[in-house]
């Protein structure tokens, strides 16, 4: 059993532990030959220099995983590593790609008479030791050929994984999943802010998350990664108020509107991210100045108008 695995980043690195750990035989290719070369010494993997040396590494037909950024670096793999592809070889996409752009790439390597599969995949940092959540779209002949590897990376061979449907239904269903993370994470940061608020009545917050991990409805792996960092800091001073935001959270937020279907939730909570990001500061200047303007309310200067 053996499979190649393009773009060792984070999550990519830890992937490709987790299959050499599950006793597949991996071939690596990396943007930096020296980060292949050190998860070599580290697993056993194959670190390859090239693609055309991966793909000379793996049994036929092969299966190769990408897991690169979104965009113009997935784009320019495929460019690349297409021409070099058989007839039933399988190339799964394992970032966080749009899902039109994953039907589209289905259908253009189809015409090759190669299989194309996207893969949604969750559980960051603690995917390498718990197993990842996969959502995996594909011909199902494709899914079977790669459903040993799929086994490995999932926590269980019977449970954490699944065949969602066609083409594009995998990185559908995980930029829902994103959407939903997001509106989870935004109503426990603003449930925890009103609990912090209330001075007069001291609360623990650590005390508090760890005891809604027991029994409560709203407990889940956020709450304990919350009630982690809680029992360390509550007042989080040293942390900037920035949150980024990924792809996903713009794809679901439009996929509501082109559907028609409401998710406010999801939405506000994108909303609150681009504003923790500065970009909430020009409107906020002209709410004042236009308070100013009609009620003669005095506006609040900044360190350079002093």
């Amino acid at each position: 059993m053996d499979i190649g695995i393009i773009g060792l980043g984070r999550m990519g690195a830890n992937m490709a532990r987790r299959l050499a750990r599950g006793g597949v035989k991996v071939a690596a290719f990396n943007r930096s030959f020296d980060v292949a070369s050190k998860l070599a010494h580290e697993t056993g993997l194959k670190a390859c220099a090239s693609v055309p040396e991966l793909l000379a590494d793996l049994d036929k037909p092969r299966v190769v995983w990408l897991m690169l950024p979104a965009g113009d670096a997935t784009r320019q793999m495929l460019e690349q590593l297409v021409p070099l592809l058989a007839a039933g070889d399988v190339v799964v996409d394992g970032a966080n790609a749009f899902y039109k752009d994953s039907m589209k790439r289905g259908e253009i390597l189809e015409k090759s008479g190669i299989h194309f599969m996207d893969a949604g995949v969750s559980g960051g940092i603690w995917g390498l030791e718990n197993g990842y959540a996969l959502m995996v779209g594909g011909k199902p002949e494709a899914v079977e050929h790669v459903e040993p590897f799929i086994k490995v990376l999932a926590p269980a061979p019977d449970r954490g994984w699944l065949h969602c449907g066609p083409v594009g239904s995998g990185h559908f269903v995980k930029m829902v999943h994103n959407g939903i993370e997001y509106g989870m994470m935004q109503a426990f940061a603003e449930g925890f802010a009103l609990m912090k608020g209330k001075e007069e009545f001291g609360l623990d917050l650590a005390a508090i998350s760890e005891m809604w991990r027991h029994g409560s409805v709203v407990r889940s792996w956020l709450l304990d990664l919350a009630a982690e960092f809680l029992q360390n800091d509550q007042d989080l001073e040293s942390i900037e108020p920035f949150v980024s935001d990924s792809g996903e959270g713009r794809w679901t937020a439009l996929e509501s509107i082109e559907q028609g279907i409401p998710a406010p939730v999801m939405s506000l909570a994108l909303m609150m991210r681009f504003a923790s990001q500065g970009n909430n500061d020009y409107p906020a200047k002209l709410l004042a100045m236009m308070r100013k303007g009609f009620g003669g309310h005095a506006v609040k200067s900044g360190e350079s108008g002093k």
